[in-house]
């Protein structure tokens, strides 16, 4: 029987510097997508998949990640006395319950697998989802929570999310090797960071959503490391691939790579124009500039 996915980790430590300046000061995360930063289009998938515990490795410069996740008095107050109930409504939506996250710090940029490796002692010895932030996700429901069926199909293991890209673009991507179906998702035969051209078994790239068993930490922590002189999660993951299970989901949404410009602009075009309240306008407006 499958333990449930209880808790989330986000890496929010880059330093976003295919933003400069935009990022000088702000974190990339907190960039806008139409109304609400990056970060909380994430989280707010995680809550919708039953998330209970939200846990963000942060850097230097990222503290302002952790006050839009708490309370702020002086703008409450502000929008009771203006009596900005719908504005007020939004934000008490959006936060979360006291006590449900925490922040911890990679102190230096040594990759993803250390950013993970970080979140050990408040992950502790349970399953946990692991969510790339840049990495945008739209769908009806949530790809995290799809996952989270995928796993308790699968009866417990560890789930990789992945999507479709085109054959001639595998080599650019971390690719996993499609097996029998199970349920929503397929077993995974094989994972190859950036396949050379021709050899990808598949045309499904890994999308930046994991959901992992907690003897990936001790793989880490003696983790050599690899490229760029990194810890790279895809190694420890194919070690713990040895000996326990991996599932694949194949997302069939639309997914935004917010960490690069066209993936940002892109991603507020297709949210915006999925905004009741602003499609109808932003479309003629998209439209009178695609003439002009």
């Amino acid at each position: 029987m499958s333990r449930p996915i209880r808790k989330a980790v986000f890496p929010v430590a880059g330093l976003g510097t295919r933003f400069l300046p935009a990022t000088k000061a702000i974190p990339k995360e907190m960039l806008t997508v139409v109304d609400k930063p990056v970060i909380q289009h994430v989280v707010d998938e995680a809550r919708e998949a039953g998330i209970e515990h939200f846990v963000f490795v942060t850097g230097r410069n990222k503290a302002v990640i952790e006050d839009h996740f708490d309370k702020q008095y002086e703008l409450d107050d502000t929008l009771a006395r203006r009596n900005k109930t719908a504005a007020m409504e939004i934000l008490k939506a959006q936060l979360p319950k006291a006590g449900t996250t925490s922040f911890t710090r990679q102190q230096e940029p040594l990759g993803l697998g250390h950013a993970v490796w970080c979140a050990r002692d408040i992950v502790g010895d349970e399953p946990f989802a692991l969510i790339l932030p840049d990495m945008l996700h739209q769908a009806k429901r949530g790809c995290l929570a799809e996952m989270i069926d995928v796993y308790e199909e699968a009866g417990g293991g560890n789930v990789v999310a992945t999507y479709e890209v085109p054959d001639d673009q595998t080599h650019q991507y971390g690719i996993v090797g499609r097996g029998e179906a199970v349920g929503k998702g397929f077993r995974m035969t094989s994972m190859v960071e950036k396949p050379a051209k021709g050899t990808a078994q598949s045309n499904l790239a890994i999308s930046g959503r994991y959901i992992l068993q907690p003897e990936i930490f001790d793989l880490l922590s003696s983790q050599e490391p690899g490229a760029g002189g990194e810890i790279q999660l895809t190694d420890s993951m194919l070690k713990l691939a040895e000996t326990q299970p991996f599932s694949g989901y194949a997302f069939t949404g639309k997914v935004f790579d917010t960490g690069s410009k066209i993936g940002f602009l892109t991603a507020n075009v297709a949210y915006g124009l999925a905004t009741s309240d602003l499609s109808s306008e932003f479309r003629a407006e998209i439209e009178a500039l695609l003439k002009g």
